[in-house]
């Protein structure tokens, strides 16, 4: 495999860098296809490994643009198909991919079932990231999994590749008692505001308030413009206007307490009222004046918690991240009896499975049997 690698330029890593991101061809591209199907020609017969993945990064599938997959998402697998065929070039002897040549100089038409399976066992197992830093979680590995699955299905779907290869990936689900701990519920909350709030950090405050309260995800928060925060007439009160996964939009309203952390977040960041900033200024900055970049916002506030040893958790083992505000307001809508549905739209799930993954652990409790018990059958015991 090392020397087929050396000879054929197309399946360089470096090719597929350079190339990827680069959209300016998809309209050539789209136009081959189109010739293709004039001449009665196999669509995609004269697609390089590089333009099909590609073509399944940023084809356009939709009349609406903004119906397509998010940036973020488009980013996402971008980086792990990257990933994917940098490491299988790179360790395609440890992987043991046993390819004696390349079928039309393709890599992706010259591998078969047992090498992804190979793959996904290495990648579990000995790959560097496992050397250095121990196992991906069980969530990692079943994102990485998806990604490379609908791929690979995708290439056998418009007849890329003549064998559904991606069948031979084993299911990397992940169990209940494989997801950490994110629970958090209101006490833990109201212990982080008041102890930020007593330390006169409108900062952190400002996050955490803000986050508890409208579910957000990490992204969409660092995203949030100054044009975001809209009145609503009808209801004269302030909400947000958020973009989510899949560029689904939704309406976030705010009570009056939390406009008022971010006008104090503000201000104490020195930057003008959002009555008198620019519309496509950030609504949250960092020191800099500059928006937030997800993996940055998860460090400060991570590190925020954790160098705060006035803050005393229920449970002193919780990683607080941006996210676990978002299981808050789940578990806290619910203690408050909204209906689950409600929740659902509410923090933008499309399937309400997802939602009760957020909550498992609360009905869990609620329904447990304890909670039937009753005095006259276990008298002052219970």
């Amino acid at each position: 495999m090392h020397s087929i690698i050396g000879q054929k330029q197309e399946i360089q890593i470096n090719a597929f860098r350079m190339e990827l991101s680069d959209t300016s061809t998809l309209r050539i591209l789209q136009n081959r296809l189109d010739e293709s199907e004039k001449l009665k020609q196999p669509a995609f017969h004269d697609f390089t490994d590089t333009e099909m993945m590609k073509w399944f990064l940023h084809r356009r599938k939709y009349l609406m643009e903004r119906n397509e997959r998010s940036e973020r998402t488009v980013k996402e697998y971008e980086r792990e198909l990257s990933l994917f065929v940098e490491q299988f070039l790179t360790h395609s002897a440890e992987i043991n991919v046993d390819v004696d040549y390349l079928i039309e100089s393709s890599l992706f038409k010259s591998i078969q079932s047992r090498h992804l399976r190979r793959y996904q066992e290495w990648l579990a197992t000995e790959s560097p990231h496992v050397i250095s830093k121990g196992s991906y979680s069980p969530a990692t590995l079943e994102r990485k999994t998806t990604i490379i699955k609908a791929f690979f299905a995708f290439l056998h779907k418009v007849r890329y590749i003549q064998e559904p290869i991606h069948e031979g990936l084993r299911i990397a689900s992940v169990r209940k008692d494989d997801r950490p701990n994110r629970d958090l519920g209101p006490v833990d909350v109201i212990a982080i505001l008041n102890t930020f709030k007593d330390i006169n950090h409108p900062i952190m405050f400002g996050i955490v308030h803000v986050l508890t309260t409208t579910g957000m995800r990490n992204e969409e928060f660092c995203r949030l413009q100054v044009r975001d925060l809209k009145i609503d007439g009808i209801q004269n009160m302030y909400y947000l206007d958020v973009v989510g996964k899949g560029n689904k939009r939704r309406h976030i309203p705010l009570k009056d307490k939390v406009v008022t952390s971010i006008r104090q977040y503000r201000a104490a960041r020195g930057l003008t009222t959002f009555e008198h900033s620019q519309p496509d200024m950030p609504l949250f900055t960092t020191n800099t004046g500059r928006a937030f970049s997800p993996s940055y916002l998860s460090q400060y506030v991570s590190a925020q918690i954790s160098g705060t040893i006035q803050l005393k958790l229920s449970d002193p083992s919780l990683n607080i991240t941006p996210h676990i505000f978002r299981h808050a307001f789940a578990i806290i809508s619910k203690l408050n009896g909204v209906d689950i549905y409600d929740i659902m739209r509410s923090l933008g799930h499309e399937k309400i499975e997802t939602t009760m993954i957020y909550l498992e652990k609360i009905f869990e409790k609620e329904r447990h049997a304890i909670h039937a018990w009753k005095s006259d059958q276990f008298g002052e015991y219970i």
